[in-house]
């Protein structure tokens, strides 16, 4: 693909744009802001490879390659026809296509669907197709049309290796954030007590190793006309990786669960770092070593009607961390402060709230014990 440049948007979890921003900037995305829903930066094709490569908590990377005004459909189907569409999509290529209106003169955003999608038949030999794997989303926002390419295809939460999931999972990218905002940048140990498919447990050791999360999935963007696809495994293979120092632990009281993590974590890479225990929160002991962090998304008994025994196990967690975890630092995640506050451990003052299955959580954390 060509030196071109244009906005690179990566859609961030409601709640995680600040967060995802810092990671954009520390990966190298000169340029990273906070933008609505998301954060956005200016680069090129082998910048939004890299973006889906290794960014661990973006969700999805979108290519913004054009835009133009539109005051009325006629106006819409003619800039459409002249649009550039040979730049992702080839002739006979499936297309699926996705329109949203907001402040615009052009508000029946099905009728602007069709027009957009018979320029794509019309001029670009395109095939629309509902289940077609490479989306073009089309923003119409304050009468400016911008046409957008999913660059990523299922969402980046989705490694690739995560076979076995457990109640209510927390999502790796979400779970990866929320490593950061708890100050892990893989230079220590983690440990959850609560871990089922082992999500904490398992990024944190792809972090400490350098693993990139991208690394065994493909991409929408590998359909696009100018993919090469020798530069992009020279990117994955640029990769730089190391044997972590650290440990990671993960404990839970179903014996099902430590075995999805178990096999998780091998399908990942990282099985040789990790440690997984059947056990109650009761039985948790302090592993041999430096201290490190205590990471919990415990349940938050949403569901529930009776939330005694939800108190009386976050009671019991604060106990058991007060008692024997002297040193280490902990992060809980809950929809419920109450149930935080169970614990009895000092928190911090909480950020954003961060959505996550129908419901806002928020992320707790302590200092050193």
């Amino acid at each position: 693909m060509d030196n071109e440049t244009f906005e690179i948007y990566l859609v961030a979890t409601p709640g995680l744009e600040t967060v995802l921003c810092e990671e954009a900037r520390e990966r190298g995305f000169a340029g990273a802001a906070v933008t609505e829903g998301g954060v956005a930066f200016t680069g090129g094709w082998p910048d939004v490879w890299r973006a889906n490569l290794v960014l661990r908590g973006a969700a999805r990377v979108l290519a913004r390659i054009g835009s133009f005004r539109a005051f009325h459909l006629a106006q819409l189907d003619k800039r459409s026809r002249k649009f550039d569409w040979a730049q992702v999509v080839r002739r006979g290529q499936a297309v699926k296509v996705e329109v949203t209106t907001k402040k615009s003169k052009i508000y029946h955003a099905g009728a602007a669907a069709q027009r957009i999608e018979r320029a794509l038949v019309e001029e670009a030999g395109a095939v629309i197709s509902p289940e077609a794997p490479l989306r073009l989303l089309v923003r119409i926002d304050d009468n400016l049309v911008t046409v957008s390419v999913d660059s990523t295809g299922p969402s980046l939460h989705k490694r690739g290796h995560k076979e076995f999931v457990g109640k209510a999972p927390m999502r790796e990218t979400m779970a990866a954030m929320f490593l950061r905002q708890c100050g892990y940048y893989g230079s220590e140990p983690v440990l959850d007590p609560m871990c089922g498919s082992g999500t904490f447990v398992i990024e944190a050791a792809e972090i400490a190793a350098g693993l990139a999360p991208g690394r065994t999935r493909r991409f929408s963007f590998e359909e696009l006309p100018g993919f090469e696809p020798a530069a992009w495994e020279a990117l994955r293979a640029g990769v730089q990786t190391v044997v972590p120092e650290a440990r990671f632990y993960g404990s839970d009281r179903d014996d099902g669960a430590i075995r999805g993590a178990q096999a998780n974590a091998e399908r990942a890479g990282v099985a040789d770092w990790c440690s997984f225990t059947r056990g109650a929160v009761a039985d948790l002991q302090r592993p041999d070593g430096p201290p490190g962090l205590v990471m919990i998304n415990p349940p938050y008994g949403a569901r529930i009607g009776n939330k005694k025994p939800l108190f009386a196990l976050h009671n019991a967690l604060g106990q058991v961390l007060k008692e024997r975890f002297k040193g280490w630092r902990v992060g809980i995640i809950t929809s419920d402060g109450g149930l935080a506050k169970a614990t009895g451990l000092p928190f911090l003052p909480t950020g954003a709230p961060v959505a996550h299955g129908g419901l806002k959580v928020k992320l707790y954390r302590t200092e050193a014990l």
